[in-house]
């Protein structure tokens, strides 16, 4: 039997099925994030983003109806694998020197997560001509970026030097050589915390 042909309005139902799984799986994750960390802003941040998260997955539902389709999710190994690897990163360094930089480090790869699966749908929709549509998805794209950012200025502002402790030298790299993780700022020099500068900088340059 031929497979049935699909087209775009198939892959943005797809993708949409996929990220109301994920924020459904993200909302229950949070709260052990929560009670994981030990610095002030760094619990109110993810708190906060909690909050959003429900109100995204609301969003998410009116987007499905905005479609004529009924709200449903579709099993995501990709969301549940980064879940399982923050629950692993906080069960190794929960309590830790490195806990808030670690938690940091998970969180950030969720959010890099979003903000790409967002990203894409919010163009599919408005290929197909669903403004409104579009319009809901960019405004939780948008939340996902400044999630991302408040992360990035926690570690950079301090998260990651205490992790890195008394003994790191100016200019040491953390956690290895290359842009890409909340770790993986150079102390010292003001590199984003996790590859998420240019990440940024590109998500602006699109919506501008």
């Amino acid at each position: 039997m031929a497979q049935q042909e699909k087209g775009l309005a198939d892959l943005l139902e797809h993708g949409l099925k996929d990220i109301y799984y994920a924020e459904k799986a993200i909302y229950k994750a949070l709260p052990k994030m929560i009670e994981g960390a030990s610095d002030e802003e760094l619990r109110d941040a993810i708190s906060s983003h909690r909050d959003e998260t429900e109100g995204q997955i609301e969003t998410l539902e009116r987007v499905f109806e905005a479609m004529g389709k009924k709200p449903s999710g579709e099993k995501c190994d990709a969301i549940d694998g980064i879940l399982k690897e923050g629950d692993s990163l906080l069960k190794e360094f929960g309590g830790t020197a490195a806990g808030d930089a670690a938690i940091i480090f998970a969180s950030q790869a969720v959010e890099h997560y979003e903000i790409t699966r967002y990203g894409s749908l919010r163009t599919y929709a408005e290929l197909l001509g669903l403004d409104d549509v579009a319009e809901m998805l960019n405004e939780i794209l948008e939340q996902e970026v400044a999630a991302d950012e408040t992360l990035s200025d926690l570690a950079e502002d301090r998260i990651n030097e205490d992790a890195a402790g008394e003994g790191r030298h100016v200019g040491h790299v953390v956690a290895g050589e290359h842009d890409g993780g909340a770790g993986a700022g150079v102390v010292g020099h003001g590199a984003a915390a996790g590859g998420a500068g240019d990440l940024q900088r590109h998500l602006r340059g699109v919506r501008e």
